[in-house]
């Protein structure tokens, strides 16, 4: 297994889109930095640039990947190792290529130009997310033979987690704005892992003075060290269960 992940890690850190990639999140984060000078105000534009680039390309290039990968797994399957083995593989080695990537083009910038716990929160909701849209996109590829469809998917699941999503929690609060739903948006909230990872950080920072009467609900429940600690764990369950299901469907899938 782990030969199988090396090779995958040496060929995906060669690729010009994962080089690309690591190099754009490198000059955004010091160009924000830069530009804005305040550390808050450059925390908030690589936060919108993380929640937006991340998930994007992480579900778009690790779908293209699985399906391109296919001759090669077919091939592997031919050898005496077992399925779960194969697409273990595949899955660490996409998490550690992109962990790299972030950990190189965002984490050492950040760390470097503003250390603090509001970096480290930030650094690791940036890895989570990755580890979430990774499995999302194997689960994708696997349930969906057909490339076409299957990266139309992936794609609207992106575009439901960053675009859709909100949309339908802000008619819902326009609509019941009368009524104390304070709490109710928090637990809407789970269900959406790139808002969640949004608030882990926005309530570290003093823009949450700004949310009104659901910030000060975020505020009261995210600020504490056990409300981190449940937040971690729910972006944990979001990050297992797709991986979960991809691999349990690759094993009894008919290739």
């Amino acid at each position: 297994m782990f030969n199988i992940t090396k090779f995958i890690v040496s060929d995906l850190i060669k690729n010009w889109i994962l080089i690309l990639y690591t190099g754009f999140l490198l000059l955004a984060t010091m160009g924000f930095f830069l530009l804005e000078g305040q550390g808050d105000k450059a925390i908030l534009g690589i936060l919108n640039l993380t929640l937006l680039l991340i998930p994007m390309i992480t579900v778009i290039f690790s779908t293209i990947y699985y399906y391109n990968m296919y001759e090669f797994m077919v091939l592997l399957m031919a050898q005496p190792l077992k399925r779960s083995r194969i697409i273990g593989s595949i899955y660490l080695g996409l998490l550690v290529s992109f962990g790299l990537a972030i950990v190189a083009g965002l984490g050492l910038p950040l760390w470097l130009m503003h250390p603090g716990g509001i970096s480290l929160v930030l650094i690791g909701v940036a890895l989570l997310l990755t580890v979430i849209f990774i499995g999302l996109a194997l689960f994708v590829a696997v349930w969906v033979r057909d490339k076409a469809r299957g990266m139309g998917l992936a794609l609207f699941l992106w575009v439901y987690f960053v675009l859709i999503f909100d949309g339908v929690v802000l008619l819902m609060m326009y609509n019941f704005s009368d009524y104390p739903i304070g709490k109710v948006v928090l637990f809407i909230t789970f269900l959406n892992p790139v808002d969640l990872g949004r608030i882990m950080v926005l309530m570290q920072t003093e823009a949450a003075a700004l949310m009104g009467y659901s910030g000060a609900i975020f505020r009261q429940f995210f600020s504490e060290w056990w409300g981190l600690i449940a937040s971690l764990l729910i972006m944990l369950v979001w990050a297992l269960v797709p991986a979960g299901f991809s691999f349990r469907m690759f094993r009894v899938k008919d290739l």
